[in-house]
C-alpha cells in the first residue's frame, strides 16, 4: 500500500502540473479549424446525432456544433477540460445543443446505435486505434460515420532519436497502409483520408512553445515539463517524419 499510495501520488502531482502547463492554452494537440470541416465536408450526410469522443477543451466540439444542425454529446474523463468548454458553449450560446459528459471512453454510458457519427480527433491512440474503432463501433447506427485521425509514420527512413521516443510514446504507431487494413478489418469503408495540415501543428504548438518559454523548471516537482519540452524538440526536429492522417469511415453492415 506504501508503493501503491507514493505512485498514485506522483500521477496525481504529474496530472496536475500538466494541466498547469496547459492551463489557458485551448488546445491539447494539433487541429485546425479548415482540417475539421473538411473532413465534416466529407460526410455524405449531415449528422444529427454526434458524440465526440475525448472532445478536450472543445474546439472541435463547438466548431461542429457552429456548423450542423446536430445534438452533440462530448465525452471527457477531466472534469477540468469540461468545465472550460461549458464555459466556451455559454458564451456562444449553445449549451442547450452540447451535453457534456465526464466518463472513460473505454465505459461510455450510451445506447446502442445511439449516433449517427461518432468524431475522435487525436484519442483513438489512448485505447489503441484497433481497439477504439472495435469498442465504438456498436454505438454507431448502420451506415453511420466515425471520424478519427492517427499519428503515423510517414517514411521508412526514421531517425533514431524519433523512433526510440515514438517507441516509449506511442508503442501502437504504424503506417497508413496498416491502419487502412486494420478499418478494412473491422468493416467500415474508407470514404475520405488526408493528413493533418501544418497550420494544425502550428495551432497546437506556437502557444505551448510560448507558454513553455515563461516556465521554470524549478516550478514543477514532477517531469511532465521536462515531457513536454522533449516532445516539443521531437517535433522541432522530425516532424514529417511523422503526423497525424484524419480518416472519414462509414460503419458497414449493422
Amino acid at each position: 500500500m506504501k508503493w501503491l499510495s507514493k505512485d498514485m501520488n506522483e500521477h496525481e502531482q504529474y496530472m496536475a502540473d500538466f494541466e498547469r502547463i496547459f492551463d489557458g492554452l485551448d488546445r491539447l494537440g494539433p487541429g485546425s479549424a479548415e482540417d475539421t470541416l473538411q473532413a465534416l465536408h466529407a460526410l455524405p450526410a449531415v449528422p444529427h446525432t454526434l458524440l465526440d469522443i475525448g472532445c478536450g477543451r472543445g474546439v472541435s466540439t463547438v466548431l461542429l456544433a457552429e456548423h450542423t444542425p446536430a445534438l452533440i454529446t462530448a465525452l471527457d474523463n477531466d472534469e477540468y477540460n469540461l468545465t472550460c468548454l461549458r464555459e466556451t458553449l455559454g458564451d456562444k450560446a449553445l449549451q442547450e445543443r452540447v451535453k457534456l459528459v465526464c466518463a472513460s471512453m473505454t465505459e461510455m454510458p450510451f445506447a446502442r446505435q445511439q449516433f449517427d457519427a461518432i468524431w475522435a480527433e487525436g484519442s483513438a491512440y489512448i485505447m489503441g486505434f484497433e481497439k477504439a474503432l472495435k469498442s465504438w463501433r456498436p454505438f454507431i447506427r448502420p451506415q453511420g460515420f466515425l471520424v478519427v485521425s492517427d499519428l503515423l509514420w510517414l517514411t521508412d527512413n526514421r531517425h533514431r532519436e524519433a523512433s526510440a521516443f515514438w517507441c516509449q510514446s506511442y508503442p501502437d504507431m504504424t503506417t497508413e497502409d496498416d491502419r487502412l487494413s486494420t478499418i478494412a478489418k473491422l468493416d467500415y469503408q474508407v470514404l475520405n483520408s488526408f493528413p493533418l495540415s501544418q497550420q494544425a501543428w502550428e495551432n497546437y504548438l506556437a502557444p505551448l512553445r510560448e507558454k513553455i518559454a515563461r516556465l521554470s523548471p524549478q516550478e514543477f516537482s514532477s517531469k511532465a515539463l521536462a515531457d513536454i519540452t522533449k516532445e516539443l524538440d521531437i517535433h522541432r526536429q522530425y516532424l514529417g517524419e511523422y503526423g497525424y492522417q484524419l480518416f472519414i469511415l462509414q460503419k458497414k453492415g449493422a
